[in-house]
């Protein structure tokens, strides 16, 4: 049974940021080494996914009925005076009616329930270093700055370690100002011009880089010369005032204080707060399993343990409270599957069981809330860079080319489908540790309604692969649609590589896929596929517009696809917009085509779905 393992791939940013982003990798998928390896259980087959239902047959046109044949007049009859009786003038036949095309008999049936609605997160929509990316896709609703680089960064004076990622090196790679927290500040800065959230990274491992002096030795680890503690709560070691210019010459960096100086330089503007138009949700570091390995030159060889770790993070909420009670906060940020499973290894977890990680942290969390007054913890956070694999083996986020075959298409486009599916099941060492599919969100979500149902399920890195290939487009529009309908309140995509125009335009199709200010619905309505391996269709309403619906229908197979949408009420017209790898073609940045327009009223109507296709329908 394979290891869980993590590509070793570089992430990208524009030539200004390469060298920040290189460097800020969360996890080895993005840019460090390969993740200490699980013990997977044994586990039967996969099931495999049921066939798809056979389609009828077309129903025949019927005949149009025949003309009625006139009855003619009788003859006149004769008077004393006979004269010629005119003839008369037979009436036309009427014409007949002519029968209604009917619509080409469905393929794939999308049945829509009106009464099973819910909001959509606008958090969803969110990139990692949204700001730096080249051909970044419009409209983006939050951005991340998380990852490797994060975990040592010191807000007092900047500087941060790359860790694993490039030789243990302190340096200003994420800013060389030496105005405290100048790296957020303008990040956050950066997206309240784009009219985004942002999502901080907020230090909890224990040290942070003291200088920018290069690479630090692992021998052992922390060499205290070149690192300070961090102290989640100032008041627990001095009686000095917050500061925005605190002293760097002391051995200590608060994040209480690190917190209030931020909001401190966004005065008035309530970033911490609920209700803010752009509000700035904070994170708690950056995949903790791996700082063994990540950040051997602070954690050193030896894992934090998951007591230690729900301890710090009661810790360190409560601090950030004291202050800011409507702040957001998002945590652990697990590297993935192993983490919220077994924590690496720590854990006996079953598949079945109430014994993950996901488990603990919940009812500890829910303990410590309950004593404190408020929730501690508002999003669980996860990374997901899918290990699913094509027939040979390959992992699908290591399919990069502009070639691919059919089965790795399919693997890739396949591949959400383990969020949510019960009836798929991926390749991959996850599927064999469960014993069939992952179901990943649905499993997490009956875990937390049994502890706190208050709480919300984030991802804030995840890739799916394909990004060179119209299969990357399918997967992830795929993945925004699973967001939304599965209410996962933030997410966060990772580019895995300097060119990955096909996932950007996935993005796209839910945000101004019009190229201008046009975007899915705040609304999900219940939609289900009658063959989803075919067709994954995703159905939206505006709760600022009556009368407004947006779908996005996702073609994954390799042939024309009839959809029939039915049940939710529709009347307008419908703007079609498309990508595919004829309409790509050419085109830099990937974007959606006029696919023409259609009427439609009542409660369906059909459109007919190129093969290996996203489709966006507006109905105004």
């Amino acid at each position: 049974m394979p290891a869980p393992t993590r590509s070793p791939v570089t992430p990208f940013i524009s030539a200004a940021f390469a060298a920040i982003l290189t460097a800020c990798g969360g996890g080895t998928n993005d840019g460090g080494s390969p993740a200490p390896p699980a013990t997977p259980t044994p586990a039967p087959a996969p099931t495999p996914a049921p066939s798809p239902t056979p389609e009828p047959a077309p129903a025949p046109a019927p005949a149009p009925a025949p003309a009625p044949t006139p009855t003619p007049a009788p003859a006149p009859t004769p008077g004393p005076t006979p004269s010629p009786a005119p003839s008369p003038t037979p009436s036309p036949p009427p014409a007949p009616t002519p029968a209604p095309s009917p619509s080409p008999s469905p393929d794939v049936t999308i049945t829509l329930t009106p009464g099973s609605t819910h909001a959509i997160s606008p958090w969803i929509y969110g990139l990692n270093f949204a700001t730096g990316i080249a051909n970044a896709p419009p409209l983006v609703t939050l951005d991340r700055a998380g990852g490797n680089r994060w975990t040592a960064y010191d807000w007092e004076n900047n500087a941060s370690n790359a860790g694993s990622d490039y030789l243990y090196e302190s340096d200003n790679y994420l800013s060389s100002s030496s105005v405290p927290a100048e790296a957020v500040r303008a990040l956050i800065a950066a997206d309240h011009s784009a009219g985004a959230a942002s999502l901080v990274t907020l230090q909890m491992q224990g040290w942070v880089s003291a200088d920018e002096a290069g690479p630090v030795s692992t021998s052992n680890p922390p060499d205290t010369t070149r690192f300070k503690p961090v102290v989640f709560k100032k008041s627990t070691q001095s009686a000095a005032a917050f500061t925005t210019s605190p002293p760097t010459s002391d051995n200590a960096v608060y994040m209480d204080e690190f917190a209030w100086a931020l909001d401190q330089k966004f005065a008035g503007q309530g970033i911490f707060g609920a209700n803010a138009a752009t509000p700035t949700l904070v994170q708690l570091d950056n995949e903790p399993e791996l700082w063994n390995s990540t950040h051997l030159e602070i954690q050193g060889s030896a894992p934090i343990s998951s007591d230690a770790y729900i301890a710090r993070t009661i810790a360190l909420t409560k601090a950030l409270k004291d202050q800011f009670p409507g702040m957001t906060i998002v945590g652990p940020a697990h590297y993935g599957f192993g983490g919220l499973y077994s924590w690496q290894g720590e854990l006996g977890a079953t598949p079945s069981g109430a014994n993950w990680f996901a488990d603990k942290y919940l009812a500890a969390l829910k303990t410590a809330s309950a004593s404190y007054g408020k929730p501690l913890v508002d999003i669980y956070d996860f990374h997901w860079y899918s290990e699913a694999r094509d027939p040979s083996g390959n992992r699908i986020t290591s399919l990069n080319g502009a070639s691919l075959t059919d089965d790795q298409v399919q693997a890739i486009a396949q591949s959400p489908r383990s969020l949510w599916d019960a009836s798929y099941s991926e390749s991959s060492w996850i599927h064999d540790v469960l014993g069939g599919p992952i179901r990943l969100l649905p499993r997490l979500q009956a875990k937390i309604a049994a502890s706190d149902p208050r709480l919300a399920l984030g991802i804030t890195e995840y890739n799916n692969g394909g990004c060179r290939h119209i299969a990357g487009t399918l997967a992830q529009a795929d993945n925004l649609g699973i967001f939304g309908a599965q209410g996962v309140r933030a997410a966060t995509y990772w580019p895995l590589g300097s060119d990955e125009p096909f996932c950007l335009a996935a993005f796209r199709a839910f945000r101004g896929f019009d190229g201008g200010g046009a975007v899915f619905g705040d609304t999900a309505v219940q939609a289900t596929s009658s063959n989803v391996q075919a067709v994954a269709a995703y159905a939206s309403t505006d709760s600022a517009h009556a009368g407004r619906a947006v779908f996005v229908a996702i073609n994954r197979s390799t042939r024309t696809q009839q959809v029939a949408f039915s049940g939710l009420p529709v009347a307008g017209t419908a703007q079609l917009w498309r990508i595919s790898a004829s309409s790509a073609s050419g085109q830099s940045p990937v974007k959606p085509v006029s696919a023409g327009t259609q009427a439609v009223s009542g409660t369906s109507f059909s459109v007919s779905l190129p093969a290996l296709s996203v489709t966006t329908i507006a109905v105004d």
